[in-house]
């Protein structure tokens, strides 16, 4: 490991213990339980503000990783608080699956089956089992990761339907936000569903789970990343008809790591060694959204020739893993050094050091986008620290 690399690693467990700090010390509702529903770019706490069951599911995985990487009873005290009021307000006794949101009191709010919030408390909760230990945290991932195969996959075509309301029944409303289109399948669900399928893997290395990860790698390469550009396609039909021409430049970065680890943690060799192929493939075509100052964009529109340039915190994050994912398979050296000047334009652009955390995003003419959330139902500790986590481990391996 060179200097540099020390370097690196060193800085990011610093960042780590930052971000870890300010969501121990600003974020927890010491009156209503859980943790606060919105925070603003100054840390001013909206007490009416709903609370969502991804930030919460993203605050149970941060914390439960960072135990994992260094094992701070703190940490664990966090995670801990984040899984009791999972279980105990979103998690649905009756009807199985979770709730979009609950009030700032914690009773049901928006009780629709979001797969995506879904998955993503799996995810929260493999990894709390990994610091636990309890069974009991191993049972509810398993019952949740019935519940979405049963009533969310496919059958005759594959993949997974993007939302129900609290019965089961299909939504009306399908979207996880106003700027997505409103579609049976997307690739954002399809990408948490595999990332939660992988993580639970972990602790539950069932033979069916481990085959519906395979279909899940078979659906992105086979429906979901367009072979031709190394992009990944957004919006589907039921049919796997794609529904936009968009790019999303951090889910690319992202995906060309995730899809690779998915096949490593199933032992399916075959499908690393197309996966890591692909991996590099897609982290050069997220090179086209990396601007000269380190930076990459948001997302692009190549029908209408238009970049949204604006420079959002988890796009950073990922993009420090995802290049250097790339530079580990591949040895150039050109990808190490994006995934080193992403971190520097981080460092000097997004990171808050008057009030902690990370920016939301820059606007393009380099401004602090200061209408954003910086604790919200979207912004949470998970990209970031995620980001840190894993370039630690992985430099340490190196």
């Amino acid at each position: 490991m060179s200097n540099s690399q020390d370097q690196y690693a060193a800085e990011l467990q610093t960042e780590l213990k930052n971000i870890l700090n300010y969501w121990m010390v600003h974020t927890p509702d010491r009156v209503n339980g859980g943790f606060y529903g919105q925070l603003n770019y100054e840390n001013l706490v909206n007490h009416e503000a709903p609370k969502g069951s991804v930030l919460h599911a993203r605050i149970l995985w941060s914390f439960s990783a960072a135990y994992n990487l260094n094992p701070d009873e703190q940490y664990l005290k966090m995670a801990e608080r984040a899984y009791q009021y999972i279980a105990h307000h979103f998690v649905d006794n009756n009807y199985g699956g979770v709730y979009w949101t609950a009030d700032a009191l914690g009773n049901p709010l928006d009780t629709k089956k979001q797969i995506y919030a879904i998955a993503f408390t799996i995810y929260a909760f493999s990894e709390y089992f990994m610091a636990c230990g309890h069974e009991v945290v191993r049972e509810h991932a398993v019952e949740l990761y019935h519940d979405l195969v049963k009533y969310s996959l496919d059958t005759k075509r594959g993949g997974y339907y993007e939302a129900f309301d609290r019965f089961w029944a299909p939504a009306d409303d399908l979207r996880l936000s106003d700027k997505d289109a409103n579609e049976k399948k997307t690739m954002n669900t399809h990408l948490h569903v595999l990332e939660a399928f992988t993580n639970l893997y972990r602790i539950w290395p069932d033979e069916e789970l481990g085959g519906r990860i395979a279909d899940l790698l078979d659906n992105f390469t086979g429906y979901i990343v367009d072979a031709e550009t190394g992009h990944l396609r957004l919006f589907f039909d039921e049919e796997w008809r794609s529904k936009s021409a968009l790019i999303s430049y951090g889910h690319d970065i992202e995906a060309a790591w995730l899809l690779l680890e998915a096949a490593e943690v199933i032992g399916d060799r075959d499908r690393i060694e197309q996966l890591k192929i692909l991996a590099v493939e897609m982290a050069q075509a997220t090179v086209g959204g990396v601007d000269a100052d380190g930076g990459l964009w948001y997302e692009t529109d190549p029908l209408k020739n238009h970049t949204i340039e604006e420079k959002h915190w988890w796009v950073q994050a990922e993009a420090m893993v995802g290049f250097y994912n790339a530079w580990q398979i591949s040895g150039e050296v050109y990808f190490l050094e994006l995934s080193k000047n992403v971190w520097e334009f981080t460092k000097n652009h997004i990171i808050d050091y008057h009030n902690g955390e990370w920016h939301w995003g820059i606007q393009k003419n380099g401004d602090i986008m200061p209408d954003e959330d910086k604790v919200g139902l979207w912004k949470c500790p998970y990209h970031n620290s995620r980001a840190c986590i894993e370039l630690i481990k992985r430099i340490n391996r190196a």
